[in-house]
């Protein structure tokens, strides 16, 4: 099968649908498919090889954050380019309403097409007020996706439709394969956190203002902290007694994310909002890392209302630490967590969700050929009527 995937995201910035969209298509093209994806990028940025650059990417405000779109002219003409020679069996359209790669794409597509959503929010002005002007753009879609319920229900209040629910996909046994690093082991606990440093929806800060509680009951404690940003800012939040006992380490790979999660004795997720899924948890509990997450309606989800991972109110840094210490006292609650998670992460696998996938390519490709199909079988009747009706004027003249 031809499948090309159209992600609205730059691919050179860590994000969940960015990892998607190169899991799957790595995935597909194992699998023995012939697989296109379409990116915001330079001409010279090193990309894979099955990666088409479509256009400088420019860091936008969008959804709470900040993303790097490709939109214009050079953009749009590479876009229609590219589907034009790809002659897709089916054209995947990751955030189809985002301004960038994937709106454009859906007003050049035709034919089969499926569209993932990924963005969970309650209410959008903006989504609601443009949905007039996506509607017609949107009723092309052959087959919707919502990577998450609150994805789906983001999508069915703002633009309406009946999505099939597809969660992100992990490759589970990278993870679970991963060993701890004795250098980041501690006696007295050690906690890690992965994500943006400055985004707010992280919840960096939450954990920051809780940590010096836990270490106040437990001294030998320590915090690895994952992700891109200014370590010294955030080294600024703690005081100084608690700085040393804090590594940040940066932008890592999934080699060192997963040797992060399988070295800490809880995975703390702070999140403040704009989740609508939740794989980090997913990494780490397939990496042995008990979880311990802010109490969103993606997390809550994730972690089956408490009964494979810990959930604390949002935003409370008072009830993290609480919520942290018990976790931390009691090793045989996290080994309960760790072997519950153990056989849940499996259903995340990318053998089980690229196979749901997959089908739904199928389906909407099958329905596009029995429609082609149809309109040829309606055509061949008034063709020969035509034929007819020329031989006979032929005759006559």
């Amino acid at each position: 099968m031809r499948v090309g995937i159209v992600c609205p995201y730059s691919l050179d910035v860590p994000g969940g649908v960015q990892n998607h969209v190169r899991d799957l298509a790595e995935v597909l093209l194992e699998a023995g498919h012939d697989v296109s994806v379409l990116a915001p990028a330079d001409d010279d940025t090193p990309v894979p090889a099955y990666v088409v650059p479509a256009g400088r990417a420019v860091p936008v405000p969008y959804n709470g954050s900040i993303a790097r779109l490709a939109f214009g002219p050079l953009s749009a003409k590479r876009v229609r380019r590219w589907i034009r020679d790809g002659r897709f069996d089916v054209l995947h359209i990751h955030e189809p309403a985002t301004p960038s790669l994937s709106l454009l794409a859906l007003w050049a597509a035709t034919g089969p097409i499926v569209a993932t959503f990924h963005t969970a929010m309650e209410r959008s002005r903006v989504m609601s007020a443009a949905s007039s002007i996506l509607l017609p753009a949107l009723e092309k879609i052959s087959a919707r996706i919502a990577v998450s319920e609150p994805a789906r229900a983001t999508l069915v209040h703002h633009l309406g439709g009946e999505p099939v629910v597809i969660p992100n996909g992990l490759f589970v046994d990278r993870f679970s394969r991963a060993r701890p690093r004795e250098e980041w082991r501690t006696g007295e606990g050690t906690l890690c956190f992965l994500g943006r440093l400055k985004d707010p929806r992280k919840g960096l800060a939450v954990l920051l203002r809780a940590f010096p509680m836990i270490r106040r009951k437990r001294p030998g404690v320590r915090l690895l902290v994952a992700g891109p940003g200014d370590p010294e800012e955030a080294r600024e939040m703690l005081p100084p007694d608690c700085r040393s006992a804090v590594t940040f380490l940066g932008a890592i790979d999934d080699e060192t994310k997963a040797e992060m999660f399988a070295s800490s004795d809880l995975y703390v997720a702070p999140h403040t909002g704009g989740e609508s899924f939740g794989i980090v948890l997913v990494e780490a509990m397939a990496a042995g890392a008990p979880v311990l997450a802010s109490d969103l309606e993606a997390f809550r989800l994730v972690v089956e209302k408490g009964r494979i991972g810990r959930l604390f109110a949002v935003g409370d840094a008072a009830e993290l630490a609480r919520a942290a210490l018990e976790l931390l006292d009691d090793p045989g609650e996290r080994a309960r967590l760790r072997e519950a998670a153990q056989l849940v992460v499996r259903r995340y696998d990318w053998s089980r969700v690229a196979s749901e996938i997959l089908a739904v390519y199928e389906m909407v490709a099958q329905g596009a050929a029995q429609v082609t199909e149809a309109v040829a079988a309606d055509a061949r009747p008034r063709k020969a009527q035509l034929d007819g009706e020329t031989s006979a004027r032929q005759v006559w003249r």
